[in-house]
Protein backbone atom coordinates (compact mmCIF):
# COMPACT_ATOMS: atom_id res chain seq x y z
CA UNK A 1 0.00 0.00 0.00
CA UNK A 2 1.87 3.07 -1.23
CA UNK A 3 1.47 6.49 0.35
CA UNK A 4 0.93 8.14 -3.03
CA UNK A 5 -1.95 5.80 -3.76
CA UNK A 6 -3.64 6.73 -0.48
CA UNK A 7 -3.07 10.45 -1.07
CA UNK A 8 -4.53 10.25 -4.57
CA UNK A 9 -7.49 8.23 -3.32
CA UNK A 10 -8.11 10.74 -0.51
CA UNK A 11 -7.96 13.64 -2.98
CA UNK A 12 -10.40 11.85 -5.26
CA UNK A 13 -12.79 11.04 -2.39
CA UNK A 14 -12.70 14.64 -1.11
CA UNK A 15 -13.38 15.96 -4.62
CA UNK A 16 -16.42 13.73 -4.64
CA UNK A 17 -18.01 15.65 -1.76
CA UNK A 18 -18.72 18.93 -3.61
CA UNK A 19 -19.49 16.90 -6.73
CA UNK A 20 -22.06 14.96 -4.72
CA UNK A 21 -23.75 18.22 -3.67
CA UNK A 22 -23.76 19.41 -7.30
CA UNK A 23 -25.13 16.08 -8.49
CA UNK A 24 -28.00 16.12 -6.01
CA UNK A 25 -28.82 19.69 -7.03
CA UNK A 26 -28.79 18.88 -10.74
CA UNK A 27 -30.85 15.73 -10.21
CA UNK A 28 -33.38 17.66 -8.14
CA UNK A 29 -33.88 19.88 -11.20
CA UNK A 30 -33.42 17.26 -13.91
CA UNK A 31 -35.94 14.70 -12.66
CA UNK A 32 -38.97 17.04 -12.74
CA UNK A 33 -37.62 18.68 -15.92
CA UNK A 34 -37.95 15.34 -17.73
CA UNK A 35 -41.70 15.63 -17.32
CA UNK A 36 -41.61 18.68 -19.61
CA UNK A 37 -40.68 17.68 -23.19
CA UNK A 38 -39.08 21.05 -23.95
CA UNK A 39 -36.73 20.72 -20.95
CA UNK A 40 -35.65 17.12 -21.49
CA UNK A 41 -32.63 17.91 -23.74
CA UNK A 42 -31.25 20.40 -21.21
CA UNK A 43 -31.74 17.92 -18.36
CA UNK A 44 -30.02 15.17 -20.36
CA UNK A 45 -27.07 17.46 -21.16
CA UNK A 46 -26.66 18.38 -17.48
CA UNK A 47 -26.62 14.73 -16.43
CA UNK A 48 -24.20 13.82 -19.25
CA UNK A 49 -21.77 16.59 -18.27
CA UNK A 50 -21.72 15.48 -14.65
CA UNK A 51 -21.15 11.87 -15.72
CA UNK A 52 -18.23 13.05 -17.88
CA UNK A 53 -16.78 14.96 -14.90
CA UNK A 54 -17.15 11.84 -12.74
CA UNK A 55 -15.40 9.71 -15.36
CA UNK A 56 -12.50 12.17 -15.37
CA UNK A 57 -12.26 12.13 -11.55
CA UNK A 58 -12.38 8.34 -11.45
CA UNK A 59 -9.64 8.09 -14.08
CA UNK A 60 -7.37 10.84 -12.76
CA UNK A 61 -7.52 10.19 -9.02
CA UNK A 62 -8.92 6.69 -8.45
CA UNK A 63 -7.24 4.92 -11.36
CA UNK A 64 -10.46 3.56 -12.86
CA UNK A 65 -11.48 3.72 -16.50
CA UNK A 66 -15.17 3.40 -17.30
CA UNK A 67 -16.85 2.70 -20.60
CA UNK A 68 -18.32 5.51 -22.70
CA UNK A 69 -21.46 6.83 -21.00
CA UNK A 70 -24.55 4.73 -21.51
CA UNK A 71 -28.09 4.62 -20.12
CA UNK A 72 -28.26 4.82 -16.33
CA UNK A 73 -26.37 8.06 -15.83
CA UNK A 74 -29.01 9.52 -13.52
CA UNK A 75 -29.08 6.37 -11.39
CA UNK A 76 -25.29 6.40 -11.18
CA UNK A 77 -25.23 10.06 -10.13
CA UNK A 78 -27.85 9.42 -7.44
CA UNK A 79 -25.96 6.51 -5.89
CA UNK A 80 -22.61 8.25 -6.36
CA UNK A 81 -23.82 11.46 -4.69
CA UNK A 82 -24.98 9.58 -1.59
CA UNK A 83 -21.75 7.57 -1.40
CA UNK A 84 -19.64 10.66 -2.07
CA UNK A 85 -21.26 12.70 0.72
CA UNK A 86 -21.25 9.90 3.30
CA UNK A 87 -17.77 8.62 2.39
CA UNK A 88 -16.25 12.08 2.15
CA UNK A 89 -17.70 13.11 5.50
CA UNK A 90 -16.50 9.89 7.16
CA UNK A 91 -12.94 10.13 5.82
CA UNK A 92 -12.62 13.86 6.53
CA UNK A 93 -13.93 13.36 10.09
CA UNK A 94 -11.57 10.46 10.71
CA UNK A 95 -8.56 12.42 9.50
CA UNK A 96 -9.59 15.49 11.48
CA UNK A 97 -9.84 13.40 14.66
CA UNK A 98 -6.50 11.77 13.80
CA UNK A 99 -4.89 15.21 13.53
CA UNK A 100 -6.34 16.27 16.89
CA UNK A 101 -5.08 13.13 18.66
CA UNK A 102 -1.60 13.25 17.10
CA UNK A 103 -1.23 17.00 17.55
CA UNK A 104 -2.54 17.06 21.11
CA UNK A 105 -0.57 14.02 22.17
CA UNK A 106 2.66 15.34 20.65
CA UNK A 107 2.18 18.72 22.29
CA UNK A 108 1.56 17.09 25.66
CA UNK A 109 4.74 15.03 25.34
CA UNK A 110 6.82 18.06 24.31
CA UNK A 111 5.53 20.35 27.06
CA UNK A 112 5.41 17.66 29.75
CA UNK A 113 1.78 18.40 30.57
CA UNK A 114 0.66 14.81 30.21
CA UNK A 115 -1.59 13.36 32.91
CA UNK A 116 -1.36 9.73 34.08
CA UNK A 117 -4.07 7.53 32.62
CA UNK A 118 -4.70 4.11 34.22
CA UNK A 119 -5.71 1.31 31.86
CA UNK A 120 -7.33 -1.75 33.38
CA UNK A 121 -7.66 -4.81 31.18
CA UNK A 122 -8.67 -8.33 32.21
CA UNK A 123 -5.73 -9.53 34.27
CA UNK A 124 -3.57 -6.52 33.33
CA UNK A 125 -3.30 -3.04 34.86
CA UNK A 126 -1.27 -0.40 33.04
CA UNK A 127 -0.55 3.24 33.74
CA UNK A 128 0.34 5.49 30.82
CA UNK A 129 0.06 9.22 30.20
CA UNK A 130 -2.39 11.20 28.11
CA UNK A 131 0.22 12.34 25.61
CA UNK A 132 1.39 8.84 24.75
CA UNK A 133 -2.20 7.62 24.66
CA UNK A 134 -3.13 10.42 22.25
CA UNK A 135 -0.22 9.69 19.92
CA UNK A 136 -0.80 5.93 19.89
CA UNK A 137 -4.54 6.40 19.37
CA UNK A 138 -3.81 8.85 16.56
CA UNK A 139 -1.51 6.35 14.84
CA UNK A 140 -4.14 3.62 15.07
CA UNK A 141 -6.84 5.98 13.79
CA UNK A 142 -4.52 7.05 10.94
CA UNK A 143 -4.27 3.44 9.79
CA UNK A 144 -8.04 3.08 10.08
CA UNK A 145 -8.47 6.29 8.06
CA UNK A 146 -6.20 4.97 5.31
CA UNK A 147 -8.25 1.76 5.11
CA UNK A 148 -11.45 3.82 5.10
CA UNK A 149 -10.17 5.99 2.23
CA UNK A 150 -9.20 2.96 0.16
CA UNK A 151 -12.51 1.31 0.98
CA UNK A 152 -14.54 4.32 -0.16
CA UNK A 153 -12.42 4.57 -3.33
CA UNK A 154 -13.03 0.86 -4.03
CA UNK A 155 -16.79 1.35 -3.56
CA UNK A 156 -16.67 4.32 -5.96
CA UNK A 157 -14.95 2.19 -8.60
CA UNK A 158 -17.37 -0.71 -8.09
CA UNK A 159 -20.34 1.65 -8.36
CA UNK A 160 -18.99 3.16 -11.58
CA UNK A 161 -18.39 -0.28 -13.08
CA UNK A 162 -21.92 -1.39 -12.19
CA UNK A 163 -23.66 1.62 -13.71
CA UNK A 164 -21.25 2.79 -16.42
CA UNK A 165 -19.31 -0.34 -17.26
CA UNK A 166 -17.39 -1.83 -18.78
CA UNK A 167 -19.09 -5.04 -17.69
CA UNK A 168 -17.35 -8.39 -17.91
CA UNK A 169 -19.09 -9.03 -21.24
CA UNK A 170 -18.08 -5.63 -22.61
CA UNK A 171 -14.48 -6.17 -21.56
CA UNK A 172 -14.49 -9.58 -23.23
CA UNK A 173 -15.92 -8.18 -26.45
CA UNK A 174 -13.38 -5.35 -26.44
CA UNK A 175 -10.56 -7.82 -25.81
CA UNK A 176 -11.73 -10.08 -28.63
CA UNK A 177 -11.93 -7.11 -30.99
CA UNK A 178 -8.45 -5.99 -29.93
CA UNK A 179 -6.97 -9.46 -30.43
CA UNK A 180 -8.63 -9.75 -33.84
CA UNK A 181 -7.25 -6.38 -34.92
CA UNK A 182 -3.73 -7.07 -33.65
CA UNK A 183 -3.67 -10.53 -35.23
CA UNK A 184 -4.64 -9.03 -38.56
CA UNK A 185 -2.07 -6.29 -38.04
CA UNK A 186 0.79 -8.65 -37.35
CA UNK A 187 -0.08 -10.65 -40.51
CA UNK A 188 0.09 -7.41 -42.49
CA UNK A 189 3.40 -6.53 -40.83
CA UNK A 190 4.86 -9.92 -41.77
CA UNK A 191 3.67 -9.49 -45.37
CA UNK A 192 5.21 -5.99 -45.50
CA UNK A 193 8.49 -7.37 -44.18
CA UNK A 194 8.49 -10.14 -46.79
CA UNK A 195 7.93 -7.60 -49.56
CA UNK A 196 10.80 -5.50 -48.24
CA UNK A 197 13.10 -8.54 -48.16
CA UNK A 198 12.08 -9.36 -51.74
CA UNK A 199 12.95 -5.82 -52.82
CA UNK A 200 16.31 -6.03 -51.07
CA UNK A 201 17.09 -9.32 -52.79
CA UNK A 202 15.89 -8.13 -56.20
CA UNK A 203 17.44 -4.67 -56.19
CA UNK A 204 20.65 -5.56 -54.40
CA UNK A 205 21.70 -9.19 -54.23
CA UNK A 206 20.22 -10.24 -57.57
CA UNK A 207 21.73 -7.32 -59.46
CA UNK A 208 25.17 -8.01 -58.04
CA UNK A 209 24.79 -11.71 -58.84
CA UNK A 210 23.97 -10.85 -62.47
CA UNK A 211 26.93 -8.49 -62.63
CA UNK A 212 29.23 -11.17 -61.21
CA UNK A 213 27.99 -13.74 -63.75
CA UNK A 214 28.56 -11.30 -66.62
CA UNK A 215 32.10 -10.53 -65.50
CA UNK A 216 32.95 -14.23 -65.21
CA UNK A 217 31.36 -14.93 -68.62
CA UNK A 218 33.41 -12.20 -70.26
CA UNK A 219 36.57 -13.48 -68.57
CA UNK A 220 35.84 -16.97 -69.80
CA UNK A 221 35.53 -15.90 -73.43
CA UNK A 222 38.36 -13.33 -73.53
CA UNK A 223 41.54 -14.64 -75.22
CA UNK A 224 43.67 -11.83 -73.82
CA UNK A 225 45.26 -13.11 -70.58
CA UNK A 226 45.78 -9.61 -69.20
CA UNK A 227 42.16 -8.70 -69.90
CA UNK A 228 41.06 -11.99 -68.35
CA UNK A 229 43.05 -11.27 -65.19
CA UNK A 230 41.50 -7.79 -65.01
CA UNK A 231 37.97 -9.20 -65.39
CA UNK A 232 38.63 -11.86 -62.74
CA UNK A 233 39.83 -9.13 -60.37
CA UNK A 234 36.64 -7.18 -61.03
CA UNK A 235 34.60 -10.35 -60.47
CA UNK A 236 36.40 -10.93 -57.18
CA UNK A 237 35.58 -7.39 -56.02
CA UNK A 238 31.97 -7.86 -57.12
CA UNK A 239 31.77 -11.15 -55.19
CA UNK A 240 32.96 -9.35 -52.04
CA UNK A 241 30.27 -6.71 -52.53
CA UNK A 242 27.72 -9.50 -53.08
CA UNK A 243 28.72 -11.12 -49.79
CA UNK A 244 28.45 -7.77 -48.01
CA UNK A 245 24.98 -7.29 -49.53
CA UNK A 246 23.91 -10.78 -48.40
CA UNK A 247 25.16 -10.12 -44.87
CA UNK A 248 23.32 -6.81 -44.84
CA UNK A 249 20.05 -8.42 -45.93
CA UNK A 250 20.45 -11.22 -43.38
CA UNK A 251 21.15 -8.63 -40.67
CA UNK A 252 18.03 -6.70 -41.62
CA UNK A 253 15.95 -9.87 -41.46
CA UNK A 254 17.22 -10.93 -38.01
CA UNK A 255 20.65 -10.33 -36.46
CA UNK A 256 22.31 -13.40 -34.95
CA UNK A 257 23.85 -11.14 -32.28
CA UNK A 258 20.38 -10.67 -30.79
CA UNK A 259 20.13 -14.37 -29.88
CA UNK A 260 23.80 -14.97 -29.15
CA UNK A 261 24.84 -11.79 -27.32
CA UNK A 262 21.59 -10.10 -26.34
CA UNK A 263 19.76 -6.86 -27.00
CA UNK A 264 22.54 -4.49 -25.90
CA UNK A 265 25.07 -5.99 -28.30
CA UNK A 266 22.55 -6.06 -31.16
CA UNK A 267 21.72 -2.39 -30.62
CA UNK A 268 25.40 -1.49 -30.51
CA UNK A 269 25.76 -3.23 -33.87
CA UNK A 270 22.84 -1.22 -35.24
CA UNK A 271 24.45 1.95 -33.90
CA UNK A 272 27.75 1.14 -35.64
CA UNK A 273 25.98 0.62 -38.98
CA UNK A 274 23.92 3.82 -38.70
CA UNK A 275 26.57 6.13 -40.17
CA UNK A 276 25.82 8.88 -37.60
CA UNK A 277 26.57 9.06 -33.85
CA UNK A 278 24.10 6.84 -31.94
CA UNK A 279 24.22 6.69 -28.14
CA UNK A 280 22.63 3.68 -26.41
CA UNK A 281 21.69 3.88 -22.73
CA UNK A 282 20.86 0.33 -21.62
CA UNK A 283 18.93 0.41 -18.35
CA UNK A 284 17.54 -3.13 -18.22
CA UNK A 285 18.55 -5.37 -15.33
CA UNK A 286 18.27 -8.58 -17.34
CA UNK A 287 17.26 -9.99 -20.70
CA UNK A 288 13.56 -9.60 -21.48
CA UNK A 289 11.46 -12.44 -22.88
CA UNK A 290 12.46 -13.35 -26.43
CA UNK A 291 9.40 -11.81 -28.14
CA UNK A 292 9.73 -8.62 -26.11
CA UNK A 293 13.48 -8.38 -26.78
CA UNK A 294 12.91 -8.85 -30.51
CA UNK A 295 10.21 -6.17 -30.62
CA UNK A 296 12.40 -3.69 -28.73
CA UNK A 297 15.26 -4.32 -31.14
CA UNK A 298 13.22 -3.84 -34.30
CA UNK A 299 11.57 -0.68 -32.93
CA UNK A 300 14.99 0.82 -32.16
CA UNK A 301 16.56 -0.30 -35.45
CA UNK A 302 13.69 0.96 -37.62
CA UNK A 303 13.62 4.29 -35.79
CA UNK A 304 17.38 4.69 -36.26
CA UNK A 305 17.10 3.84 -39.96
CA UNK A 306 14.24 6.30 -40.47
CA UNK A 307 16.10 9.05 -38.61
CA UNK A 308 19.15 8.67 -40.84
CA UNK A 309 17.38 7.98 -44.14
CA UNK A 310 14.40 10.33 -43.99
CA UNK A 311 15.08 12.93 -41.29
CA UNK A 312 18.79 13.61 -41.94
CA UNK A 313 19.49 13.24 -38.23
CA UNK A 314 23.00 13.97 -37.00
CA UNK A 315 22.64 12.63 -33.46
CA UNK A 316 20.44 9.80 -32.14
CA UNK A 317 19.77 8.69 -28.56
CA UNK A 318 18.36 5.27 -27.66
CA UNK A 319 17.21 4.77 -24.04
CA UNK A 320 15.99 1.44 -22.67
CA UNK A 321 14.31 1.48 -19.27
CA UNK A 322 12.07 -0.70 -17.12
CA UNK A 323 9.81 -0.73 -14.09
CA UNK A 324 8.09 -3.55 -12.23
CA UNK A 325 5.62 -4.37 -15.01
CA UNK A 326 7.03 -3.07 -18.29
CA UNK A 327 10.11 -2.37 -20.39
CA UNK A 328 10.38 0.54 -22.79
CA UNK A 329 12.59 1.92 -25.51
CA UNK A 330 12.67 5.58 -26.56
CA UNK A 331 14.54 6.78 -29.64
CA UNK A 332 15.13 10.52 -30.03
CA UNK A 333 16.84 12.30 -32.90
CA UNK A 334 17.61 15.87 -33.97
CA UNK A 335 16.34 15.43 -37.54
CA UNK A 336 13.81 17.45 -39.51
CA UNK A 337 10.80 15.68 -38.01
CA UNK A 338 7.48 15.18 -39.73
CA UNK A 339 7.53 11.37 -39.44
CA UNK A 340 4.23 9.77 -40.50
CA UNK A 341 3.05 7.15 -37.96
CA UNK A 342 0.90 5.57 -40.68
CA UNK A 343 3.90 5.00 -42.95
CA UNK A 344 4.92 1.48 -43.82
CA UNK A 345 7.83 1.07 -41.40
CA UNK A 346 6.31 2.80 -38.37
CA UNK A 347 2.85 1.29 -38.82
CA UNK A 348 4.44 -2.16 -39.01
CA UNK A 349 6.25 -1.50 -35.75
CA UNK A 350 3.02 -0.31 -34.16
CA UNK A 351 1.26 -3.53 -35.20
CA UNK A 352 4.12 -5.62 -33.82
CA UNK A 353 4.01 -3.78 -30.46
CA UNK A 354 0.21 -3.86 -30.18
CA UNK A 355 0.24 -7.61 -30.83
CA UNK A 356 2.26 -7.94 -27.60
CA UNK A 357 -0.18 -5.75 -25.60
CA UNK A 358 2.21 -2.81 -25.73
CA UNK A 359 1.85 0.86 -26.60
CA UNK A 360 3.58 2.68 -29.45
CA UNK A 361 3.78 6.45 -29.87
CA UNK A 362 5.45 8.76 -32.38
CA UNK A 363 6.00 12.43 -31.56
CA UNK A 364 7.48 14.11 -34.63
CA UNK A 365 6.45 17.74 -35.23
CA UNK A 366 7.65 19.38 -38.45
CA UNK A 367 11.17 20.66 -37.87
CA UNK A 368 11.82 18.05 -35.19
CA UNK A 369 12.88 16.63 -32.90
CA UNK A 370 11.38 13.17 -33.26
CA UNK A 371 10.73 10.76 -30.40
CA UNK A 372 9.55 7.19 -30.94
CA UNK A 373 8.52 5.25 -27.83
CA UNK A 374 7.43 1.65 -27.33
CA UNK A 375 6.37 0.20 -23.97
CA UNK A 376 5.85 -3.53 -23.59
CA UNK A 377 4.79 -5.74 -20.66
CA UNK A 378 7.53 -7.88 -19.19
CA UNK A 379 5.32 -10.94 -19.46
CA UNK A 380 4.20 -11.28 -23.10
CA UNK A 381 0.68 -12.54 -23.84
CA UNK A 382 0.29 -16.23 -24.60
CA UNK A 383 -0.06 -17.38 -28.16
Amino acid sequence: MSGSRIVRAFAGVLMGVPLGVAELAVLALAVPARLVPALRPAAARGVARLVAVERGRLSRWLGHETAPPRAGGAAFLTARAVLGLVGGYATASALFLTGLLLGGGTWALITGESDPVPLELPGVRLVTDSGMLGVSSGVVLLAVSALLILGVAALERRLATYFLGPSAQERMRARIAELTATRSGIVEAVDDERRRIERDLHDGVQQRGVSLAMLLGRARHTPDHERTAELVEQAYAESRRLLDELRSVAWRVYPTALDELGLCAALEGAAERAGVPVTVHYGLSGRPATRIETALYFVAREAITNAVKHAAARDILVVLDEDEQAVSVAISDDGRGGADPSGGGLSGLARRVLALDGTFTVDSPPGGPTRVTATLPKAPPCG
